[in-house]
């Protein structure tokens, strides 16, 4: 007899710690309440079928055929069926089974903004074949089962962040991450505000030839740094002072990018000392400083996220705002006085058309739990 089941996967968005996951350093993202919401009813047979209702596509994928990167019929598989069929592949790779079933699923993550959409997906399916199947799995090994899917099965090269994050969420509450050790802890967020969301509606093609050559740049800063200290393995473990020290020995390029970076391992650390001491006034200024830093050292931001910002901090009940994400489009995450967040996203909304003629999707969430099984 067949079996039903419900789950919901939330995005995330970044609240600081912004392209710092290759450099060992620690992150600080919040899960939120947009989010994934499948149906399934099991199948007596190794077959799956996915209704993306918001695509209006369909796609039948034979779970004991999943190599070839081909749907049933022997077709390439669409883009976005690769995510549930990587997750899939990589639960099979370490001896874990993946029961057939009919799937349906719908989403209000805004997709490309940076938010998360394709890591939401992933963890929901994940999170399916563990309640269809009853293997027990704790939720930081099933983010790095998600992530493998995403890196060696969709071909898209990210870190753990955004898997963890959709996994491991605690309403209310920011999850630091370090990406070295793993270790994590949720950090409870400033009473009174809430998160607000702009979308930009900008979308960049340029990301990932861009994203890699600021990934080459940090390695290259390593590479110097090791010079001088063998014991050196990322940027984490280089000082902004030893940064400045060798700046004459590196190009403008690699020295502003590896600046960023250091600096913003930096910045988290300040952060989480300020919400532990529930100090929004100077985390919200660290979010400003993080968007100048992504700006004038990093180069991922555009005019329409800078616009996002400026505008933002004109508003008085604005703590900070910064994009988040890869940049280069997307979104800013704004930290709002919870009693004018309302007021906020008219203002932003406004100003941001006013500025671009542009309409911005701007929207209030909460930092929320992870996935679960409804």
């Amino acid at each position: 007899m067949s079996q039903k089941f419900h789950i919901v996967s939330p995005g995330r968005v970044n609240l600081l710690g912004e392209h710092v996951d290759k450099n060992d350093g620690k992150v600080l993202p919040a899960a939120i309440d947009r989010s994934i919401k499948l149906t399934a009813e099991t199948r007596d047979d190794s077959l799956i079928r996915i209704k993306a209702l918001d695509l209006g596509e369909m796609v039948d994928i034979d779970l004991t055929k999943l190599d070839g990167k081909l749907d049933s019929a022997g077709s390439t598989l669409p883009s976005w069926a690769k995510y549930p069929a990587g997750v899939a592949w990589s639960l099979q790779t370490g001896g874990f089974a993946t029961k057939g079933a009919e799937v349906e699923f719908t989403s209000n993550i805004p997709m490309g903004a940076g938010l998360s959409s394709s890591a939401a997906v992933e963890v929901a399916f994940a999170v399916l074949w563990q309640a269809m199947s009853g293997w027990s799995m704790d939720r930081l090994t099933l983010s790095q089962f998600c992530q493998k899917a995403e890196v060696e099965y969709a071909g898209v090269n990210c870190g753990l962040m955004d898997q963890f994050a959709c996994a491991n969420g605690v309403e209310g509450h920011a999850v630091l991450l370090d990406t070295r050790s793993l270790d994590f802890k949720s950090v409870p967020l400033p009473k009174n505000t809430s998160i607000v969301i702009a979308d930009s509606t900008v979308r960049r093609s340029l990301q990932t030839s861009a994203y890699n050559d600021r990934v080459i740049d940090c390695q290259a800063a390593v590479a110097a740094s090791q010079k001088r200290n063998a014991k050196v393995r990322s940027l984490r473990d280089v000082s902004v002072d030893e940064l400045e020290d060798m700046k004459s020995e590196l190009s403008d390029s690699v020295y502003r990018h590896a600046r960023h970076v250091v600096g913003e391992i930096e910045r988290v650390e300040q952060a989480i000392h300020c919400l532990e001491i529930g100090d929004s006034i100077t985390f919200g200024k660290i979010m400003f400083d993080t968007h100048a830093s992504l700006r004038d050292l990093y180069e991922v931001s555009c005019p329409e996220l800078d616009a996002l910002v400026e505008i933002a901090s004109g508003f008085s009940g604005c703590i900070g705002a910064r994009l988040t994400g890869a940049g280069f489009g997307g979104c800013t995450v704004n930290l709002v006085d919870q009693s004018k967040a309302e007021e906020f996203v008219q203002y932003l909304s406004e100003g941001y058309f006013r500025k671009t003629n542009l309409n911005a999707a701007v929207f209030v969430t909460h930092a929320s739990r992870g996935a679960y099984v409804v």
